[in-house]
């Protein structure tokens, strides 16, 4: 008895030596491979380390794949970021694609049961360890699941405390698109694959606990990237460690960068510089309320002017009962209820995502790399003012965030927002912004607002601030690099669309319309046709439209506006509008 004891105690010993050996010879390797590469003066690795993931070539041979890596994170748990996740990777297998979908969940998620599989793929501790992983497949063409490592001894998954276990599964794939769902973790190696992912979203709900939470994640991800950049740079990072440990728990970068300009300018500039390499996408769910819909803009304004981090603001998904029936059916979303609302939310967000990752350069609109020291010796003053400044915005037409040609009623919407953004108990303030400065925004929010719709102290205004001969500003409306790669994406559909043949209906319009990135105020302001009468061409409304002979003007003008051919549109719609609706124009 005592034998068999010890030969079963042997063989664990064995095992536990083979599975260390590998590990030692892993890590050997990559201080090697990291030494080879070397460290910039500022800490920047002039090679990524070797368990990051690389970029995907700019020009596949012919029949190569480009692997694409999503990660979903974020936020507190419960806002949907499996409905997401897994919805995501149904998205992209029904376009024909080969996707992997990765349960990294410190905490795990039981994402399979969504998937409708009985029972979870699962493999041993040791073949995680060295990387023989197979993925399964599910009952979506196209779509694999991970296997995760399951201890027998206590029935729990086992999960690597390191990225470079998931690295190193990621790089043997042979497939279009990897999603990884990080769930509710703040751990170095979920902070390591959200940074390193093509695409990192984090998902929030409009919920103070849940703001917070995403703040905090960005937070996390932002020391995460000046810990890495001041790696060989021992005596700075502790400099970066007294700074922090004067301000409060929940300062952002800007408050920190501040602090570092007391002790060294030249670590405060390289502070700022990191806040490049944090840009993190946006999506909020559970949006029940109309407020609801601008919280994601809303934090992108915070995010931008208080922490130094620029959301990217990738769409909402709306609270369904569709939601919860799919996931007691064990179904994804898409496939048991494809037409609800909340599966036309997550369409939407992944068509941007498609649209991102298309453009020009992909992943590279939005990694901005640190300057070497030359550069940053001739652009010192330019750097110092648009990264240390932290002052509030410079005009009143500033605080309303409008142009100086602005009217009287784009001036109103102007501060009902920013009321609504700054107002005290405000979902988008929660833990960045303090009370005081609060009350100084709300003030200064009313004083643009009185001043601006006064005429005679609008006048006396402009002529004290700005110089006679300053052009006035155009108003242009600021869109993010997801958005802006969506309205290419959609004009090339048009350009192959619309021809000489082409029957337009009001849908037609929209679709051109919002490709142009033009919302139905601008085409009234220009045009002085109403908001409600164009609204009524695009949905071919007839009931709520004068005469056919001022429709047929209405739709000229909107048709030059977006230029387009005017006798082609209006003859087409007018014969649409004429044929397919049971009711006929008022006046006819």
């Amino acid at each position: 008895m005592q034998a068999g004891e010890m030969a079963i105690h042997f063989r664990w010993c064995s095992r536990r030596l083979a599975v260390w050996a590998r590990r030692f010879v892993t890590l050997d390797l990559a201080l090697r491979t990291w030494n080879r590469s070397g460290m910039s003066d500022f800490g920047e690795t002039r090679n990524p380390p070797p368990y990051t993931l690389p970029p995907p070539p700019d020009n596949p041979g012919v029949g190569a794949r480009v692997r694409r890596v999503i990660a979903v994170g974020g936020g507190r748990g419960g806002v949907g970021k499996t409905l997401l996740s897994v919805n995501l990777a149904v998205y992209f297998a029904q376009l024909g694609r080969e996707v992997v979908l990765c349960d990294a969940d410190p905490f795990g998620s039981s994402m399979f049961t969504v998937l409708g599989l009985v029972a979870p793929p699962v493999v041993s501790p040791d073949a995680a360890e060295e990387g023989a992983v197979e993925p399964v497949t599910t009952s979506v063409p196209g779509l694999r699941l991970m296997p995760v490592a399951i201890d027998t001894t206590t029935m729990t998954q086992v999960r690597p405390s390191r990225a470079a276990h998931w690295f190193r599964q990621i790089q043997s794939l042979n497939v279009d698109y990897v999603i990884l769902h990080l769930g509710a973790s703040t751990t170095p190696a979920t902070l390591e694959m959200f940074s390193n992912a093509d695409v990192g979203i984090c998902v929030t709900a409009p919920e103070p606990l849940a703001v917070e939470s995403t703040y905090r994640f960005v937070r996390s991800l932002y020391f995460r990237a000046l810990r890495r950049a001041l790696t060989k740079e021992r005596f700075k990072w502790r400099l970066v460690e007294k700074a922090a440990a004067g301000l409060a728990p929940l300062a952002g970068p800007r408050e920190l960068i501040a602090e570092l300009r007391r002790f060294d300018d030249a670590v405060a500039l390289l502070a700022a510089h990191q806040l490049n390499s944090v840009s993190p996408r946006l999506v909020v769910g559970q949006t029940r309320l109309k407020s609801d819909l601008d919280l994601g803009p809303s934090m992108t304004v915070i995010g931008e002017r208080f922490l130094g981090v620029s959301f990217d603001y990738l769409g909402h998904i709306e609270q369904d009962d569709a939601v919860w029936l799919t996931v007691r059916r064990q179904k994804p979303l898409l496939i048991d209820s494809p037409a609800s609302k909340s599966a036309r939310n997550i369409e939407r967000v992944a068509r941007r995502i498609l649209a991102y990752l298309a453009a020009p350069g992909g992943r590279l609109l939005a990694m901005r790399t640190l300057p070497d020291m030359d550069e940053m010796a001739k652009s010192r003053a330019s750097a110092d003012a648009r990264f240390l400044s932290m002052d509030p915005p410079a005009t009143l037409y500033d605080v309303l965030g409008v142009a100086r040609t602005a009217t009287d009623d784009e001036i109103r919407r102007a501060y009902k927002r920013q009321r609504e953004i700054f107002r005290e108990g405000g979902l988008p303030t929660v833990s960045v912004v303090a009370p005081d400065v609060l009350r100084k925004e709300l003030a200064r929010i009313e004083e643009a607002h009185d001043t601006l719709l006064d005429m005679v102290r609008r006048r006396a205004y402009d002529l004290s601030t700005f110089p006679d001969d300053a052009p006035e500003v155009v108003p242009t409306r600021t869109r993010n690099a997801s958005q802006l790669a969506e309205l290419a994406m959609m004009q090339a559909e048009l350009s192959r669309e619309i021809n000489a043949e082409t029957q337009f209906s009001g849908a037609l319009l929209r679709k051109v319309r919002e490709s142009q990135g033009v919302e139905i105020s601008d085409i009234a302001r220009v045009t002085k046709i109403s908001n409600t009468h164009i609204a009524a061409i695009e949905n071919e409304a007839p009931a709520d439209l004068p005469a056919p002979v001022y429709v047929q003007g209405f739709v000229q003008q909107i048709a030059r506006f977006l230029k387009l051919d005017p006798a082609q549109v209006t003859k087409t719609y007018m014969r649409r509008l004429r044929e397919g609706t049971a009711r006929p124009l008022r006046g006819s």
